[in-house]
């Protein structure tokens, strides 16, 4: 399973002390159907092109657009493309990932797309979030790679889990929490912190004005735990946003950051 670290330019020299390949977050989709592109290293080759879909407007040209990518890949020696679409899924957009799919693949490229736009293309490769809150993490890896055909058609979106339930959370639904936020709740509480074999993940309680607060959280241990499982049940990829993990780095890639 190949692993990628997803960066900026600006972050690209600090991540590169990991030995990572890498995702290069530095292009997104303009007006007029064309790829904007922030400035790269010179040097910057290798790894996979990530396209942003935020605040872009209607796509009216895909073919253009898919040019553009091609183009960029090929000056690059990128290896594939991964979306990273945040809109819902429109008529636009899925033309735009049904043309680069195809072009992709007869390059034999890759593409990696999030999993609401996998019926866009039968070759993409769709991305399933590992930052779960309920159910058993092991048999939801399981029965995705058994409703896509196997393991070696899904990558893996490693999202570093920081969330604060208010209990009984009946929806399901927390409240996403910053680095800075966790750091000063766990100072402020020092709480007793347990391990969810079933959720991958570790978590602690605390009361706060009458009301229990159940807080869910991933650290190295447990995002490395993550990417061993994929990796045994023969997953393609799996993503990593480097903002998220840098301060644990050094742990999560031992042998990389020495």
């Amino acid at each position: 399973m190949q692993t990628y670290l997803a960066v900026t330019p600006e972050e690209l020299r600090e991540a590169g002390k990991y030995g990572r390949a890498f995702a290069h977050v530095a292009y997104r989709i303009g007006p007029g159907s064309a790829m904007l592109r922030q400035n790269l290293l010179l040097q910057t080759r290798g790894g996979l092109l990530s396209v942003s879909d935020r605040e872009a407007p209607l796509i009216e040209d895909p073919q253009a657009l898919c040019a553009a990518v091609l183009r960029e890949c090929g000056r690059r020696g990128y290896g594939g493309v991964l979306l990273d679409f945040e809109e819902r899924p429109r008529r636009d957009r899925l033309a735009f990932v049904e043309r680069l799919g195809q072009a992709l693949s007869a390059g034999r490229r890759a593409l990696y797309l999030p999993e609401s736009y996998a019926r866009a293309t039968p070759v993409g490769i769709p991305l399933l979030c590992t930052a779960i809150s309920g159910g058993n993490f092991s048999q939801r890896l399981q029965e995705a790679a058994a409703a896509q055909g196997g393991a070696s058609r899904l990558a893996l979106d490693v999202q570093r889990l920081r969330m604060d339930f208010r209990l009984p959370a009946r929806s399901g639904e927390g409240e996403p929490l910053t680095e800075k936020a966790f750091l000063r709740l766990t100072e402020q509480e020092r709480p007793a912190v347990f391990f969810s074999r079933d959720l991958c993940a570790r978590y602690f309680t605390y009361s706060r004005e009458g009301e229990t607060h159940f807080v869910l959280f991933d650290d190295a241990d447990t995002l490395a735990q993550k990417l061993r499982a994929g990796n045994a049940m023969g997953f393609t990829a799996a993503f990593l946003m480097w903002p998220e993990v840098k301060d644990i780095a050094g742990k999560l890639f031992p042998q990389s950051g020495r």
